[in-house]
């Protein structure tokens, strides 16, 4: 009796600490599975490219992540046979568990990344914007813009298309398809362009698209915002007397080369329709992306009779204005003596 009592309280102890053992484990796994286990490093971000597998996922998972156990993502990861469900995108490990982030990354479930440029002159440098930032090959971008039908499907064409580029900050996938993109960018640019500022671009006397053709010469110009407007004025003005813009930006953006500080006599009679000596009316597109603020000033431009324009002899980036040539030759004698002054060679 004393043996079976002795083998009974043994049983129960053995059986008592296997529980408590298992209730142990137990709550440390699942405490392992739902608790935030990583330490993200470079921002937290995972990105997973058409080009991964699941090794290469595994590897930046454990160099950015940082998780306490590469082991437990790893066969649960597989539990879920994610090894056979990998998606492209852009995924958050910042405060993320194991169960979470592989729930995310077998439906896709991506993290939202922010699209910012501005400052852009031509497709290619667009094109290598968008590759910095988001999974979409610059050539193959290129190629898109220089698609006669697929500009022309989305209402503009090869020369006007950049003008459909807003510089703002957007919110998209990572992953997003050219075609995405460009819908995207469709959408904002018709957001941009409400029956408000349609109302004031036929005002002005411009279509949207050529407001963004007048303000990407403008913005070239200057950089002032009361000067754009002068500035923007000034060009309305000649477009009306059917005078030629004659600017210079137009004929660096011909010459692509856009190191030319002051455009030389010889460089003016390049051959191009961007050429604003030769050509009356505006260019075909525009020869950069402008600012918000520049298609504002164009849409918002200071009214004067102005024909003439020069860069101001204090070196502050704004114009004097001049109504006749007469004036405008003293303002630019002014400003050829303030370059002697600085041993600055004008060129021929």
């Amino acid at each position: 009796m004393k043996r079976f009592k002795g083998r009974s309280k043994f049983i129960i102890i053995v059986m008592t600490s296997v529980f408590a053992v298992l209730a142990f484990v137990t709550i440390y796994l699942v405490g392992s599975v739902y608790k935030p286990a990583f330490s993200p490093e470079r921002g937290g971000k995972l990105y997973i490219s058409v080009n991964d597998d699941y090794a290469s996922v595994i590897g930046k998972i454990d160099s950015i992540g940082r998780p306490a156990s590469m082991f437990l993502f790893n066969k649960l990861a597989l539990w879920f046979h994610y090894d056979k469900k990998i998606k492209t995108g852009c995924y958050n490990l910042e405060g993320e568990s194991v169960i979470s982030l592989i729930r995310n990354l077998t439906r896709g479930r991506q993290t939202p990344v922010k699209f910012v440029f501005n400052s852009i002159r031509t497709k290619e440098d667009l094109a290598e914007r968008v590759s910095h930032q988001l999974m979409i090959d610059s050539a193959a971008f290129v190629r898109a813009l220089n698609d006669s039908l697929l500009c022309d499907s989305i209402g503009f064409n090869k020369e006007t298309i950049t003008a459909m580029f807003i510089p703002n900050t957007y919110e998209m996938y990572w992953d997003v398809s050219i075609e995405g993109l460009l819908k995207k960018m469709h959408k904002e640019y018709n957001l941009f362009w409400d029956e408000s500022k349609k109302q004031t671009a036929v005002k002005v006397g411009l279509t949207p698209i050529e407001v963004s053709i007048l303000a990407s010469i403008v913005e070239e110009e200057t950089k002032e915002p009361e000067d754009q407007k002068m500035v923007a004025g000034l060009y309305l003005n000649r477009l009306k007397t059917g005078m030629p813009l004659q600017a210079d930006p137009t004929i660096r953006f011909a010459l692509n080369d856009f190191t030319i500080k002051r455009v030389a006599r010889g460089q003016l009679d390049v051959q191009s329709p961007y050429n604003t000596y030769v050509h009356t009316g505006l260019p075909p597109g525009p020869i950069s992306m402008p600012s918000i603020k520049a298609l504002q000033s164009v849409l918002h431009y200071t009214p004067h009779d102005y024909l003439y324009m020069c860069a101001k002899e204090d070196f502050s980036g704004r114009h004097n204005f001049a109504k006749t040539f007469s004036e405008h030759s003293q303002n630019a004698l002014r400003y050829r003596q303030a370059l002697n002054k600085r041993g600055i060679a004008v060129p021929k």
